[in-house]
């Protein structure tokens, strides 16, 4: 039997690939809607807990947004035959088009989607970065 991880290998292609069309495979897919008066941001986020995902604004115009999942890393019952399931950190910086109001800022997750909506303001320069609680 062979030691090789076809999963590994796969995984490594799609590594290089993403890096020739300058696309991270590894990154947090997001939509940024303007709503006028608001930025509204989905992120996918499948299989994370609230609790899992870190949401920061930092000089009013950076959205980060990062997550790590916890699956357990021992078993008792048994030994494994095949693992594919492991532990995962994936994140992503949106800049968005305007300033927005740190103190007017939402985030709520449902069902594997993150949604942050960010309040349009006017520029401030004293910020040092705002942590935007998830639901």
């Amino acid at each position: 039997m062979s030691d090789r991880d076809p999963f590994s290998e796969i995984e490594r292609a799609f590594d290089m690939l993403g890096e020739q069309f300058g696309v991270d495979m590894g990154a947090i897919p997001v939509d940024v809607l303007d709503k006028g008066d608001a930025f509204l941001v989905h992120a996918d986020l499948p299989g994370y807990d609230s609790e899992d995902i870190d949401v920061q604004l930092v000089e009013d115009r950076k959205l980060t947004i990062s997550a790590t999942s916890r699956q357990e890393r021992e078993s008792t019952d048994g030994q494994y035959v095949q693992r594919e399931r492991r532990q995962q950190s994936l994140s992503r910086s949106v800049r968005l088009p305007e300033a927005v109001d740190d103190g007017e800022t939402t985030a709520s997750y449902d069902s594997g989607v993150l949604t942050v909506r960010l309040a349009k303001v006017g520029h401030n320069e004293d910020d040092d970065g705002t942590d935007i609680p998830v639901n």
